[in-house]
């Protein structure tokens, strides 16, 4: 009987064997690199998916004007005509309105406080809406303490709508981690016609501007 090549036969087969195990663990992960972990136990989890859209205020009387107050008197830090006809008209943005074209809100935030005008017209701003939508106002932040609302509204149920003075949101976008984000503006400008759309997904926030178009004139 001939005798078998040298290197072959069961003890050859078994070396290969035991040499090809860890390459067939390797390519289980070669589409996307290496296999994910599970996090270890106790490992800190990374921030939560967030969305948060902020808006400003509806418009105020120009200086020297009269807004009017909810019943209908004379008030320079309430809203304008204006003002109120937007406020009126925000909840078509958001569902159960048809056509709506921005993510229902599960919590609404608006400046509260006293010392300013920006308390009052945040929440009547948003005072329509929360009742189409069956939504309590939270308005325990005044405006300066927008470290405590942006933990705060972190905290809440997403997505996040904050009403807020113009003034403050800068420092709202800061505290919420946002404000490196390409494109961002630095401050708020002019305008009562926008809401500011921001989103992190893993850990990384993304910023959009979308336009209102509630009123004639809106851009």
């Amino acid at each position: 009987m001939p005798e078998a090549p040298s290197g072959s036969g069961p003890r050859r087969r078994a070396v290969l064997a035991a040499a090809l195990v860890p390459l067939a663990g390797a390519g289980a992960g070669c589409s996307g690199g290496e296999a994910p972990r599970p996090p270890a136990p106790g490992a800190p989890a990374g921030p939560k998916d967030a969305l948060v859209m902020v808006i400003r205020h509806a418009e105020k009387p120009y200086a020297g004007g009269a807004g009017r107050d909810e019943e209908g008197e004379d008030d320079p830090g309430s809203l304008a005509g204006r003002g109120w006809r937007r406020a009126e008209r925000l909840p078509r943005l958001f569902p159960p309105a048809p056509g709506s074209s921005l993510p229902r809100p599960a919590a609404v935030f608006a400046a509260g406080g006293k010392g300013t005008a920006a308390p009052a017209r945040c929440k009547q701003t948003v005072a329509a809406l929360a009742t189409a939508l069956r939504t309590p106002v939270r308005a325990e932040f005044a405006v300066g303490a927008e470290a405590a609302l942006a933990q705060a509204a972190l905290a809440a149920p997403m997505p996040v709508l904050v009403c807020w003075e113009h003034s403050g949101i800068p420092r709202l976008i800061r505290a919420l981690g946002a404000h490196r984000i390409p494109g961002t503006p630095a401050t708020w400008p002019d305008r009562h016609d926008l809401v500011w759309m921001f989103t992190r997904r893993q850990g990384r926030w993304s910023f959009r501007e979308l336009p209102q178009h509630l009123l004639p004139g809106d851009v």
